[in-house]
């Protein structure tokens, strides 16, 4: 009976002394990541998760040692099975303790060239799985003595029964599986599963996680993702191309529809310049033809916000170019009755051009620029009042580019309402420096190229909803044909200004010394005006 009684107080004591040793390992954990942590929020250069991995079995460690210490060993009157247990364990952790080492080694080694780790999350929790399930078979046998056929047999028998019973559970994670190695998507990726589209926050061993555009979190079991449809629009690379269907009437020539949706995508920011936005005929129908509009873009997720962008410039585009977009038969309808109504029309266009007329003469266009009378216009009221007719206003939207520097081009604009700004590009000594400057009401751009030929000197950005009027070639030459001398006091005027500004002008890469000069000499100009005026006449 007494040895019946002290081999069960020996077994008691050896459980408590197990579960104090795993409570003591415990609280060594808890006090590391306490150190750990307040080691981070001080700044200290250290690696808080690298440690983290290997706390757990260096906790386990220190205390299997302890264990297995002399004092400690005579003090415990405990079988010696239960030290072998000890060395089991101390051998097991010892191993946990180096895989750990090499795992964390090599993901702070990525993490400090920020790359991403080569193994998918799920993939890597099952390597480490098996590996820590073969080491415990290779203890149990080798160090215990104790004969894992049993086990084998048992766990063959009990993985078909929960196979059956976990089949859901375990179809998610061969899915994972799968997923991962076909590596069907990676964290961060912009993808569409089904009808749910989002970007790739997190996938585990059951399920995927999308956070999609209403900022909501989507969590789908992955055997529903392996099963479904998916479109990654971050791959093969981030490069996602976008359409905007529209249809246009018959009266447009299909080319420069073309022409105006492709530059209006190419003028936004967002849109990228390689490949080329691109424009298509899909088809004829009653209404008009129908086009398509194909660009491609780097940042999917805003997708709608830069294709809101691109719409916004088709639309003042197309308005500018006189191109209609059909509408619905009662807007027809109330087009037809405004046009037999002649006199309202007539009434709507001279108010027109007396807006426009009155826009000019308080805008800095054609002003004598010194003597008694600087600043008066030089053209007369009925002047300014032709002139007005044959100028276009037109309205813009932020962001447009009127024109770029270097380009050719023939027309000025005058800011009616809203404001411009503009960017000159110089060089010097191998630098290249920008200026800035911006254009309110009143004020004038792109006038030096209209004036003497030279490219434009400046990029000029439409910077609010603005209106502007438009004088082109035509216009222009149509004045100088009435009033000859203006050409010579606008000869005098911008070869002045031009000799003033003259080493600012050599600093513009786009301009040539030819050009330069030309723009700089009064009989140059004046020669290019004359010119202007006989190309118009005989066109006319």
């Amino acid at each position: 009976m007494v040895p019946s009684m002290h081999s069960d107080w020996t077994l008691y004591l050896e459980i408590v002394t197990g579960l104090a040793a795993f409570g003591l390992a415990g609280l060594l954990y808890a006090a590391l990541r306490r150190a750990l942590k307040r080691a981070s929020e001080g700044g200290a250069k250290v690696v808080p998760a690298f440690f983290l991995r290997l706390g757990l079995p260096a906790s386990f460690i220190l205390v299997a040692l302890l264990l297995g210490s002399g004092p400690v060993r005579r003090g415990l009157a405990v079988s010696g099975r239960f030290f072998e247990l000890v060395h089991a364990f101390l051998v097991f952790f010892a191993v946990v303790f180096l895989v750990c080492l090499v795992d964390a080694s090599f993901k702070a080694w990525f993490g400090r060239r920020r790359a991403p780790f080569p193994l998918p999350g799920v993939l890597h929790g099952f390597i480490l799985a098996v590996i820590y399930l073969v080491l415990i078979f290779m203890i149990l046998k080798g160090l215990l003595g104790i004969n894992i056929t049993p086990f084998l047999a048992t766990s063959a028998i009990l993985t078909a029964v929960l196979g059956l019973a976990l089949q859901g559970v375990l179809s998610n994670i061969l899915a994972g599986l799968s997923l991962h190695f076909t590596r069907s998507f990676s964290r961060g990726d912009w993808v569409k599963v089904g009808e749910t589209e989002g970007v790739i926050m997190e996938t585990n061993w059951r399920e995927t996680r999308i956070l999609d555009r209403a900022s909501n979190m989507i969590v789908l079991p992955n055997n529903a993702v392996a099963s479904g449809l998916i479109t990654n629009f971050s791959q093969p690379d981030k490069r996602s191309a976008i359409t905007i269907p529209l249809k246009i009437g018959y009266e447009s020539a299909p080319a420069l529809v073309i022409g105006t949706l492709k530059k209006a995508a190419h003028e936004v920011p967002d849109v990228l310049g390689v490949p080329a936005p691109l424009a298509y005929i899909l088809g004829y129908d009653d209404l008009g033809v129908s086009y398509l509009l194909k660009f491609w873009i780097q940042d999917y997720q805003r997708k709608f916000s830069i294709s809101t962008e691109v719409g916004r410039l088709v639309w003042y585009k197309l308005k500018r170019q006189g191109i209609e977009i059909p509408i619905p038969a009662s807007g027809q309808l109330a087009l037809v009755l405004g046009a037999v109504d002649k006199g309202g029309r007539r009434e709507v266009e001279e108010k027109g051009v007396a807006r426009t007329s009155h826009d000019l003469v308080n805008s800095s266009f054609l002003r004598r620029q010194e003597g008694d009378r600087m600043g008066e216009p030089i053209l007369s009221d009925t002047e300014t009042g032709d002139l007005a007719s044959h100028i276009r206003r037109a309205a813009y939207t932020p962001g447009e580019v009127l024109f770029r520097q270097g380009e050719k081009g023939d027309i000025c604009y005058i800011v009616a309402r809203g404001g411009v700004c503009g960017r000159i590009i110089t060089e010097e000594g191998g630098k290249s420096y920008s200026t800035e400057f911006r254009t309110g009401p009143g004020g004038i751009v792109g006038e030096m190229s209209l004036f003497t030929g030279m490219p434009r000197t400046a990029t000029v950005t439409v910077e609010e909803e603005s209106e502007l009027l438009e004088i082109d070639a035509a216009a222009f030459a149509e004045v100088l044909s009435r009033n000859p001398d203006l050409a010579e006091a606008i000869a005098e005027t911008v070869s002045r200004r031009n000799i003033d500004n003259i080493e600012s002008l050599r600093k513009i890469k786009e301009l040539s010394a030819k050009d330069v000069e030309n723009g700089s000499s009064k009989k140059s100009v004046l020669e290019y005006l004359k010119k202007l005026v006989k190309v118009f006449k005989k066109t006319a």
